[in-house]
């Protein structure tokens, strides 16, 4: 009994350094921002210690809801790309050969190696009017004059979908890896053709994955707003942008306003997850 005692204790006291950090860098720091946002703005210093819940009003602003409602758009077309392509190619990563399966997933991992910014800058230069994509059209005859793929809603979409889709293939992936194909072949072998197979047998035993891979790529495609300043300019502004915006204006009661909606539409997405079955497993993937 007191050797189980001993574990017990040896065991909190290695959690106990994760617990500090966790109460000191996440929860104060959470119950600041929630309190902040109830305070009211002052130009001078940027806030008065009355409480008002005017904050939260202004958020039915239609300047506040465009914003929103244009941030859940993108979030959820990123989503649907990122399903279509990326979970085909986690299915046949899985399916792979070991040797082949690692080279490919090296080759998913090595970009997280550079930094995002770079990386965004890098499909900078190739949208730009006398980048690369444009000369070489140009070039072809296909084009005559430089087409805008900069600065525009598509261009952000593709950086949103490149920077997202490894959060999408390799929670795909590892629910492929898991699934017992006996059970697929078994349904073959009953008669299922391949397709009936594939949406009977093969997606529902990998569905955790799949969900997981949706709220990895959903949640921070709603606050990726250097990617929106680089590719879309002034077009195109999401929630993030706009919460860069309110504090670079000392608004810092409405910009903790606007990130405790954003945390707050966050916990609910993770709450479908978890009702609908989702495990913790694929989300503590990264």
């Amino acid at each position: 009994m007191s050797i189980r005692k001993s574990d017990r204790r040896f065991s909190m006291l290695l959690k106990l350094p994760m617990y500090l950090w966790t109460i000191a860098f996440v929860f104060v720091a959470l119950l600041y921002i929630i309190g902040l946002s109830f305070l009211t703005r002052d130009e001078l210093i940027g806030v008065t210690n009355e409480v008002t819940l005017s904050n939260y009003a202004r958020l039915a602003d239609p300047q506040y809801l465009r914003v929103l409602l244009e941030s859940l758009k993108l979030a959820a077309a990123t989503t649907v790309i990122c399903v279509l392509i990326g979970y085909p190619f986690g299915y046949l990563m899985a399916r792979l050969s070991s040797g082949a399966r690692s080279v490919v997933l090296l080759l998913i991992i090595v970009p997280f190696w550079t930094n995002a910014l770079i990386r965004i800058y890098g499909w900078r230069i190739l949208l730009m009017g006398n980048g690369p994509i444009n000369t070489i059209l140009d070039k072809l005859g296909l084009i005559t004059k430089p087409l805008k793929l900069l600065n525009t809603e598509g261009a952000v979409l593709l950086g949103m979908v490149y920077a997202l889709i490894p959060f999408m293939i390799l929670p795909s992936y590892t629910a492929v890896d898991k699934m017992d194909f006996s059970v697929v072949e078994a349904a073959r072998d009953l008669g299922a053709n391949p397709l009936k197979a594939f949406f009977t047998i093969t997606i529902p035993l990998t569905l955790s994955g799949l969900m997981a891979g949706c709220v990895l790529v959903f949640i921070p495609s709603m606050g990726l707003f250097f990617l929106s300043d680089l590719l879309g300019g002034s077009k195109t502004v999401l929630a993030g942008g706009l919460i860069q915006s309110l504090y670079k204006g000392r608004n810092l009661p409405m910009a903790a306003a606007l990130s405790v909606l954003l945390l707050t539409v966050t916990c609910a997405v993770i709450a479908v997850y978890r009702r609908a079955g989702g495990s913790n497993g694929e989300l503590s993937l990264f």
